[in-house]
């Protein structure tokens, strides 16, 4: 098993600014996926004639099925050649993108979305190839970047597919990334390097096994990479609960769901906030502007109560609610990055894991509570995700100051 010490050898910057924007656009692409479902949740409900908690089931198996693939698959980044597992990964959500958009049951489509789910290895792999090619000084502005990737494609997933799913039917956003996927195939591999990425000095690279059982002795020996893990499994669920909810909520206010879309466009503004958050945590340290962050989503969430009918305020929870937790995210990154350089995919691997467990669980959850508790319900949930929180960071702090 490779030790979880830190290395403290530099690592060369070979990733020049254009792969990296390429790098970050192919995360969006590629999350976005298990994402359409979101604005599009009440059409697919009714074509396939399930309730809205039943729909939920699609989203909470992807990300749950996720979860399983990135403890399953995830590790093998620190032993094979991250260009060949990042080719076959996205040959696989071509796959599952085409099956899903040939479902003609629902069973069917939940069957291929988890399958969507457990091969989205591409979006967590990729930052653990790139943050080892940069100076460690840039590693919180790399993470950054690589970050707003992930949001673009998460909100961007809302505004194509509620945007088509308005003029062209749900099933278009599906095609859209099957073509999508397919591009990816040819271009990923001509970015990436061929070879294997270096082991120190004449060490073979860990077996299969050895990977998987390492895994809980990193936890020992780094408690705060999956107390990262657990502050992003509630920030992520959070997100995912608040979108679902409006997914539902918009359409049965007399809001086509293009509004959902709309109202992502807005809310991706928030990307450009990303290198800023990763360049705040590299100058104050990732522990101390996580607590910030954690307030800008806490005041999104209060204005939750009121924004039921109110689009106005519903616009600026969400702006408050994904600065806030996408900053979060990238200060755990950035905490997980700095730690042990030979073994970044495993740690990935279990913030990966935690971190979609809980948003298996929320997905689900959400869709559940706004259900049977309408919007009030979700006010009161995200208000506890919230609280919950910044608790956890709070408690985080501890780990900056014996690290000191």
């Amino acid at each position: 098993m490779s030790s979880p010490t830190p290395n403290a050898g530099n690592a060369p910057a070979r990733i020049s600014e254009l792969k990296l924007f390429l790098f970050a656009l192919s995360s969006a692409a590629v999350i976005a996926n298990g994402y359409y479902i979101h604005p599009l949740i009440t059409p697919v409900a009714e074509e396939f004639g399930v309730s809205g908690a039943t729909v939920g089931l699609a989203p909470a198996f992807n990300q749950i099925a996720l979860a399983l693939g990135i403890l399953l698959l995830l590790p093998l980044g620190d032993r094979f050649n991250n260009r060949t597992l990042v080719t076959i990964f996205v040959g696989g959500q071509f796959l599952a993108m085409l099956a899903m958009a040939l479902s003609g049951s629902f069973a069917l489509f939940v069957a291929a979305s988890s399958l969507l789910g457990f091969v989205t290895i591409a979006p967590y792999l990729l930052p653990a190839y790139v943050t080892k090619r940069v100076a460690p000084e840039r590693i919180g502005h790399v993470t950054g970047i690589m970050t707003a990737g992930v949001t673009l494609g998460i909100l961007g997933s809302r505004v194509g597919g509620g945007l088509l799913g308005h003029y062209f039917g749900w099933r278009s956003a599906y095609w859209v990334g099957v073509a999508s996927m397919a591009l990816l195939v040819i271009l990923l591999p001509l970015i990436m390097e061929r070879r294997r990425d270096e082991q120190p000095g004449a060490v073979l690279p860990p077996r299969y096994g050895e990977l998987l059982r390492s895994l809980w002795p990193i936890m020992k020996s780094l408690p705060e990479v999956p107390l990262g893990g657990l502050i992003q499994a509630l920030s992520f669920g959070l997100f995912l609960a608040i979108w679902l909810a409006i997914g539902l909520h918009l359409p049965r206010n007399g809001y086509g769901v293009d509004i959902v879309g709309y109202l992502a466009i807005i809310a991706i503004i928030n990307v450009f906030g990303s290198p800023f958050a990763g360049r705040f945590a590299d100058r104050i340290g990732a522990e101390r502007a996580r607590i910030y962050f954690c307030m800008a989503q806490l005041a999104g969430v209060c204005i939750l109560p009121f924004a039921g009918q109110n689009l106005g305020l519903l616009v600026i929870a969400v702006i408050f609610n994904t600065i806030g937790g996408a900053s979060v995210d990238i200060c755990s990154r950035t905490i997980l990055f700095s730690r042990a350089p030979d073994i970044r995919t495993r740690l990935m691997t279990i913030y990966i894991v935690i971190m979609f467990i809980g948003g298996g669980i929320s997905s689900w959850l959400g869709a559940a509570t706004y259900e049977y508790a309408g919007w009030s319900g979700i006010s009161i949930m995200a208000f506890c995700y919230a609280l919950t929180i910044m608790g956890l960071s709070l408690w985080g702090l501890r780990f900056r100051q014996a690290s000191a």
